[in-house]
C-alpha cells in the first residue's frame, strides 16, 4: 500500500481532538498532511473557547477544512474526501441519525484508499440487530456497505466504553457523591474501557503500522476490563467510602423501556446488562501485545475521582 500522504480526519471533539494531537505528532507521519473538516461556523467562530480550540489545531500545524456532515449531502461530501487518502471519522451518534452509513459511503465513492469509520465502541458484529439500542444496527449497516467492496480498505477501532462515561453519575452505575454503584444486569458481567487519550494515541500508531494497517477487520484495544463487582471494590479503595450496591436487571430495564421507548440511557443500560459484545480480553487486544501502557480503571478513578 501506498504511504499515506493526506490524512482527513473528521470533527474536533473529545476524540477527535486526542486523535488530531497523536497522529500530528507521531515518529511516524513522514510530512503526511494532517487535516480536519470542522462546520464552517466553527471555524470563524469568535467565541473564547472555540478560537482556542481552532488556534491549538492550527498550532499542531493541522489545516481546518469546512463542512457540516449533517447537512451537506453525500455528493459534497465525496467532493471534499476524494483530496485525502486516509479519513479518519471522530463524528458520534450525536451528529444524528443516518450519517454514519451517509460518510461511509460519500468516503466509497470518492474512491478514498484508507477509512477509519466512527466505530470506536463495543463489538456490534456480536450484539446483532435489533438490540435495545436501535442506532447500533447503522454500525451493522456501515460495516456491512465496507465488507461489500474492496476497492477501500478499512480499519475498525473496537475501544469498548469510554472510560470516564462509566463513573458519570447520569449513566447510572457509579455515583461517587450518593456512594453508590449499580450493576449492569449482575456483578459478574465485565465491561472493557478505555480512555479517549489512549484511544487517540493507539488509532494513530494503528494508522502508521505497515504490519496490521487496514486490514479490513475489526481491531480490538481496552485500557481495562473489569466486572461490576471489581468496580465496586475499586471505588472503595480509591475513594475510602463505603458503597451501597445495587443491581439493575435487565428485566427491569426492558420493562421500563416499555413505558418510556425514547429513553436513551436505558437502552445503553440493556445492552450493557445482557453482557456479550461489551468486553474481551485485554491478553488479546491490539494494544497489550505490543506492550503499549493503557490507563486502568483504577487509575483513572484514582486521578479522577478523589
Amino acid at each position: 500500500m501506498a504511504p499515506i500522504k493526506s490524512i482527513l480526519v473528521i470533527g474536533a471533539g473529545e476524540l477527535g481532538n486526542q486523535v488530531l494531537r497523536f497522529v500530528a505528532n507521531h515518529p511516524q507521519r513522514q510530512g503526511a498532511v494532517v487535516s480536519v473538516l470542522l462546520r464552517p461556523a466553527t471555524i470563524i467562530s469568535t467565541k473564547p473557547e472555540k478560537k482556542n480550540d481552532v488556534d491549538g489545531l492550527r498550532e499542531l500545524g493541522i489545516q481546518l477544512v469546512g463542512g457540516d456532515v449533517a447537512q451537506d449531502t453525500e455528493q459534497s461530501l465525496s467532493s471534499t474526501f476524494a483530496s485525502y487518502d486516509t479519513i479518519i471519522s471522530c463524528m458520534g451518534f450525536a451528529s444524528g441519525r443516518g450519517t454514519q452509513l451517509k460518510l461511509a459511503r460519500a468516503v466509497l465513492s470518492a474512491g478514498v484508499p484508507r477509512y477509519i469509520p466512527w466505530q470506536f465502541g463495543v463489538d456490534y458484529d456480536i450484539i446483532g440487530r435489533g438490540s435495545a439500542q436501535d442506532i447500533f444496527d447503522e454500525q451493522l449497516d456501515v460495516r456491512d456497505v465496507l465488507r461489500a467492496q474492496t476497492q477501500t480498505s478499512w480499519a475498525i477501532v473496537s475501544t469498548g466504553m469510554f472510560t470516564s462515561f462509566l463513573f458519570e453519575p447520569w449513566f447510572g452505575v457509579v455515583d461517587v457523591h450518593k456512594g453508590t454503584v449499580c450493576a449492569l444486569g449482575s456483578w459478574e458481567n465485565r465491561v472493557t474501557l478505555t480512555t479517549p487519550e489512549d484511544i487517540g494515541k493507539v488509532t494513530a500508531d494503528i494508522i502508521f503500522d505497515i504490519e496490521d494497517q487496514f486490514a479490513n477487520k475489526p481491531i480490538f484495544i481496552g485500557g481495562d476490563t473489569i466486572s461490576y463487582g471489581n468496580l465496586a471494590e475499586l471505588v472503595e479503595r480509591v475513594t475510602g467510602k463505603t458503597i451501597q450496591r445495587t443491581v439493575l436487571k435487565t428485566d427491569d430495564a426492558q420493562a421500563a423501556l416499555i413505558t418510556d421507548p425514547e429513553n436513551n440511557l436505558l437502552k445503553y443500560q440493556i445492552v450493557f446488562g445482557q453482557g456479550y459484545g461489551v468486553s474481551w480480553d485485554l491478553s488479546a487486544t491490539w494494544n497489550w501485545k505490543r506492550r503499549i501502557s493503557m490507563t486502568t480503571a483504577e487509575q483513572w478513578a484514582a486521578k479522577n475521582l478523589v
